[in-house]
């Protein structure tokens, strides 16, 4: 049986974390927006 490629998550955090966002100015349009639609619950 064959598992799929498990990345690490100090890869993934320092790809797509919170820190790697800041310090981009896409990055932080990326934040800003998330902030803006708030934690709303998605309606299904």
């Amino acid at each position: 049986m064959h598992y799929p490629h498990k990345t690490s998550r100090i890869k993934k955090v320092r790809s797509v974390g919170f820190r790697a966002r800041m310090s981009t100015s896409k990055g932080r349009k990326i934040i800003n927006r998330k902030r803006r639609l708030g934690r709303r619950i998605s309606p299904r």
